[in-house]
């Protein structure tokens, strides 16, 4: 599973998935941040399906979508990607990166440093999930 060989689509899919929980094609539809075809949609599926990032259950005659990937596997994964692109592999440079190019305000630090201080304690929270 690489999480760099997802399209736009797969990952607008698997977000409403992770916000929404398992849902109808339709209801994947509705929920999508731009216009989709529903053929485009179907394909979609499929192949989020095939490469295991979601399943699919036939309930009645609809089919169910829901995510089987967590999102912070998918996310550790993509970190990973990027850190080694463009910032040697380091996290810390990535971060050091995103924070001088990025549009941080004092608030946004404020919660970063929190987060890293707390960083054990945030780990076990956010598994536990």
């Amino acid at each position: 599973m690489n999480p760099v060989d997802l399209n736009q689509n797969e990952l607008e899919a698997l977000r409403i998935l992770w916000e929404h929980g398992e849902l109808k094609p339709a209801e994947i539809q509705a929920h999508f941040g731009w216009p989709i075809e529903n053929a485009t949609l179907r394909s979609v599926l499929v192949n989020l399906v095939e490469q295991k990032h979601i399943s699919r259950r036939l309930q009645g005659k609809a089919f169910f979508y829901a995510a089987k990937v967590p999102k912070s596997t998918l996310l550790q994964g993509l970190m990973q990607h990027l850190a080694r692109v463009f910032a040697g592999g380091s996290h810390q440079e990535l971060v050091a990166q995103l924070v001088e190019t990025g549009d941080i305000k004092p608030a946004d630090l404020a919660v970063l440093r929190q987060t890293a201080a707390g960083t054990t304690a945030g780990k076990n929270k956010r598994k536990s999930k």
